[in-house]
């Protein structure tokens, strides 16, 4: 009777384990990639210069157009950049939409068929977050559906000879907050300048008023903005992480 009920506890720890594994491997996750430029077609497509660098800004699913708007920072050569672009056979067309200072917008019409990272992002029902591109190396934040479903990605790009690097992997504590701790594209924008520019060094680098120029707003505006960007971003990473018990609250 005893080996029984031993027996039978040990078979109910194995289907919890079982159960916890399975409910992992269905988790969605995110995952922080760095990929090779020249090995894949956008990256080799958008070749910028040291110094330089490539924000794609709206995407949609694959079978449209993948990557219809981008923004370049830091170049002063945004006609040389675009005739490039538009020299390469897998490109239709290249629009240059606003610009201002050393950041240009453009709109961007090509064959994303061709490009085997793109097709290896839709094989294995990933989303593309977001991806900031150098001279070198391009970054990417993708949801996969599982753990799983990022694997096979890995594998994929091993197959494909894509140079991929795998950074920061989690599981979003938040899914609601979207794939930047709830921050919009103008508070991401606004906080990434001020920290690089040195808003927040002592001494400051950066005034109010030099951001809201860039931005073109008032200088109480940026403040707001970042006043809201830096609580969104504590509420739904900090505070996120303290509520899931990831650490205990600090003592005062």
């Amino acid at each position: 009777m005893v080996h029984q009920v031993q027996t039978s506890r040990l078979v109910c720890h194995a289907a919890y384990i079982y159960v916890q594994q399975t409910n992992i491997q269905k988790m969605s996750v995110i995952a922080h990639l760095r990929v090779s430029a020249d090995s894949f077609e956008l990256g080799r497509i958008l070749n910028v210069s040291a110094g330089s660098s490539v924000v794609l800004e709206n995407l949609v699913p694959l079978g449209e157009q993948a990557v219809p708007f981008f923004t370049i920072h830091g170049t002063d050569e945004s006609n040389a950049f675009r005739a490039a672009v538009q020299d390469h056979p897998s490109v239709t067309d290249i629009q240059q939409v606003s610009s201002h200072n050393d950041r240009t917008l453009f709109a961007l019409d090509w064959d994303v068929s061709e490009d085997r990272l793109f097709r290896g992002i839709h094989e294995t029902g990933a989303h593309l977050l977001g991806a900031t591109g150098g001279p070198n190396t391009w970054e990417f934040e993708l949801r996969f559906q599982s753990h799983e479903a990022l694997s096979e990605f890995k594998t994929y790009c091993s197959d494909a000879d894509i140079g991929l690097e795998v950074g920061r992997i989690y599981n979003p504590t938040r899914p609601e907050s979207g794939p930047f701790y709830g921050l919009t594209q103008r508070q991401r924008d606004t906080l990434i300048r001020a920290v690089q520019g040195g808003y927040y060094s002592l001494p400051r680098e950066l005034s109010t008023k030099d951001l809201a120029d860039e931005f073109g707003i008032s200088d109480q505006a940026v403040t707001e903005r970042l006043r809201r960007a830096i609580v969104a971003l504590v509420d739904n990473s900090l505070v996120a992480a303290m509520e899931e018990g990831e650490f205990d609250v600090p003592e005062a």
